[in-house]
């Protein structure tokens, strides 16, 4: 994936990982409960230093949530962990009526999400989990972009009273931010400025858009690049800022345009201050297989589809 040299590689379920080890060590309410997946989301490394605070459920994520609201109910801060196709999906009744309307301190690790599963299929491509979860009442819903932020998230999670959904990936993606990088739920960060356009993107398509942003600089267009992480508390004073300040607005995520991120950054731009937009994303259809480099360029989520709708969005201005 992408053209950036010697850059850091690692999936942002790694930083999940290693924030849920970083949590058990730091505080004994902190258990975590797996379905049957327990090496690939990474709750592994959990169970190995915390064996008598892990609960492994086996195929059965509805009976998981239950007891995790469960675990909350006892003053515990269950993180429970799948695919988040099953989370969102298979598992949507008991997160909604158990946990959300509970606002039980339940959270959510939803690993695999989005075409970057690859060879997987249209099954396991979950293309629909922030849609799903930010229509919830009291969720918070966080697209960590590599595998320091997804670490910084899984900590901020457990202190965050409700419910709080993870959007994590399988693949080894670019590592661009920081240790040192401000991380904080409910605030975007800019990760680059620029006067003529913005584009706001969350999770590994943040990579694609400051690719994207090299080439629209060469050719003369200075767009500023948002990371907005966390699509619910969504950052409204960001956006109503970005679309006052540049007129122009493009949104870019590894998910179904529908009812997604974009979606969400446009229920704030046409109530507040409306601007040209364009969303970047997969177009009303399910996965394929392929290798996760294969599936970026199939539905349009390279920088070079990036630029394209920047163009049309800045067209759409004059």
């Amino acid at each position: 994936m992408g053209e950036r040299c010697d850059m850091k590689m690692a999936a942002t379920r790694d930083g999940f990982g290693e924030g849920l080890v970083e949590l058990g060590s730091s505080d004994k309410n902190v258990v975590v409960l797996s379905a049957d997946l327990t090496d690939s989301t990474r709750a592994a490394w959990f169970k190995k230093k915390f064996p008598d605070r892990f609960f492994g459920f086996g195929v059965a994520e509805q009976d998981m949530f239950g007891s995790a609201a469960g675990f909350a109910l006892m003053g515990k801060i269950p993180f429970a962990c799948t695919f988040g196709v099953f989370a969102s999906g298979r598992a949507w009744d008991q997160i909604r009526v158990s946990v959300a309307y509970m606002n039980l301190n339940v959270k959510i690790g939803g690993t695999h999400g989005g075409i970057s599963v690859g060879p997987d299929g249209a099954t396991h491509q979950a293309l629909e989990e922030i849609a799903l979860m930010r229509i919830l009442p009291n969720m918070t819903v966080i697209v960590p972009c590599d595998s320091i932020e997804a670490k910084k998230a899984t900590i901020e999670a457990a202190r965050v009273q409700g419910p709080v959904y993870l959007r994590l990936g399988r693949s080894t993606v670019p590592v661009i931010t920081k240790d040192s990088d401000p991380f904080k739920i409910g605030r975007a960060n800019v990760i680059r400025d620029g006067k003529d356009m913005t584009i706001f993107a969350c999770g590994q398509v943040v990579y694609e858009a400051l690719l994207a942003c090299d080439i629209l600089e060469k050719e003369g267009i200075g767009a500023r690049l948002i990371n907005l992480h966390t699509p619910k508390p969504i950052d409204t004073d960001i956006i109503i800022k970005a679309a006052s300040e540049t007129g122009v607005i493009v949104t870019v995520e590894e998910h179904t345009v529908a009812g997604g991120f974009g979606s969400a950054i446009a229920e704030v731009v046409i109530q507040t201050n409306p601007v040209p937009m364009k969303m970047v994303g997969v177009q009303n259809r399910f996965g394929v297989s392929g290798e996760p480099d294969e599936l970026f360029d199939y539905f349009g989520l390279r920088a070079k589809y990036i630029v394209k709708a920047a163009k049309e969005a800045l067209a759409m201005k004059e």
